[in-house]
C-alpha cells in the first residue's frame, strides 16, 4: 500500500508541474456592456505570468494570442519571477505591445520569490511575508517604464483614457493591496460617464477595493493573484485565495454588485512551487459588445 501511495503521489506531482502547469488555456467571455449600435470591443485580459527566461512554452503561447486581435490588454500584474525577466516578459508581449495596453503591478513585480511552505496558505495570508522585506529586489521600475515606452497606460494608482480604433475607455486602476501600496483616494470618484465602458484594475481582488470601483460606476474589474486557489481538489475547486475575495470567485467572470469581476487564475506559477492542479493556467479574452 505504502509503494502504490507513494508512485500516485509521485505521478500526481509529475502531472501537476510538467503537463498542468504547461497546458494553457484562454477563457472566452461575452459582455453585453456597450450602447446599443456600437461595435465590438475586445479585451485581452493576462496576468500572473511570473516569468523566467527558461519558461519559452509559455512566452510563444503568449505572442501568440495576437491572432485574436485583441483591441486593448490589460496586465493585471506578476509578471516577473527572475531578476532577468524583464525582457522576456516583453518577448512574450511580441507584437501585443504594438496594441493599446494598460497594467498594474503585483508584489512578485517587486519582490523576487523565496520558498515557503505551501501548506501555510490554508491558514495564512502571505501577505504577511513582505514586511520583512523592505526593499524590492526585482526590476520593476525597468519593468514599468519599458511598458509606458511602448505606449502602454500605467494605472498603479492612476487613473486615464485609452481610444482605440472605435471606442474610448476610461480606466481606473491601483497598486497591489497585498504589499499595501493601493492608494484608492487617488483614483476615487465617479467614473467617467461620457466613455464608451468603463474598467477597474487591480492585482489583487480585494472587496474593499472592489466595492469602491463599483460604487464609482466602473463596469468591469480585472484582478489576478489568487492563481485560481492553483492547487484544487476535484469537486470541490478552489480550497485558499490568499486575499479576502471569496473561494466561489477566485476565478473566472461573475457578477460583484452592479459590475462584473473578471479574476484571472493566472498563465504561471511561483518558480518555487512550479505545479498546478485541477486549476489550468489561462488568460482571459472578453468581448464587449452593444446591449440589446
Amino acid at each position: 500500500m505504502a509503494a502504490l501511495t507513494g508512485t500516485a503521489a509521485a505521478a500526481g506531482l509529475g502531472y501537476a508541474s510538467l503537463v498542468e502547469r504547461n497546458w494553457f488555456r484562454l477563457r472566452h467571455h461575452t459582455l453585453p456592456l456597450l450602447a446599443p449600435g456600437s461595435p465590438r470591443l475586445r479585451l485581452l485580459h493576462l496576468s500572473d505570468t511570473h516569468l523566467t527566461p527558461r519558461r519559452r512554452a509559455l512566452v510563444d503561447w503568449v505572442r501568440g494570442l495576437d491572432a485574436y486581435a485583441p483591441d486593448l490588454v490589460v496586465n493585471t500584474g506578476d509578471a516577473l519571477g527572475h531578476p532577468q525577466a524583464v525582457d522576456t516578459f516583453l518577448e512574450g508581449l511580441g507584437p501585443l505591445l504594438r496594441r493599446p495596453g494598460a497594467f498594474v503591478y503585483g508584489s512578485n513585480d517587486l519582490f523576487a520569490p523565496r520558498f515557503k511552505n505551501p501548506a501555510q496558505y490554508l491558514w495564512r495570508n502571505s501577505s504577511e511575508d513582505y514586511s520583512e522585506r523592505p526593499e524590492p529586489d526585482l526590476p520593476w521600475r525597468e519593468l514599468g517604464s519599458r511598458l509606458r515606452d511602448s505606449g502602454w497606460l500605467d494605472l498603479n494608482n492612476h487613473t486615464g483614457r485609452i481610444a482605440t480604433e472605435s471606442h474610448n475607455v476610461a480606466l481606473a486602476g491601483i497598486h497591489d493591496s497585498h504589499i499595501g501600496l493601493d492608494r484608492y483616494d487617488a483614483v476615487a470618484g465617479p467614473a467617467d460617464a461620457r466613455a464608451d465602458v468603463r474598467l477597474g484594475v487591480l492585482h489583487s481582488p480585494e472587496p474593499a477595493n472592489l466595492d469602491r470601483f463599483d460604487a464609482d460606476g466602473y463596469q468591469l474589474l480585472l484582478a489576478g493573484h489568487t492563481h485560481g486557489g492553483q492547487l484544487c481538489l476535484p469537486g470541490f475547486g478552489t480550497l485558499v485565495t490568499n486575499c479576502g475575495i471569496d473561494r466561489g470567485r477566485a476565478r473566472g467572470l461573475h457578477r460583484y454588485g452592479d459590475a462584473w469581476l473578471d479574476v484571472s487564475a493566472g498563465l504561471g506559477t511561483s518558480p518555487t512551487a512550479p505545479v498546478r492542479f485541477c486549476c489550468r493556467p489561462e488568460a482571459s479574452l472578453i468581448d464587449l459588445v452593444a446591449a440589446p
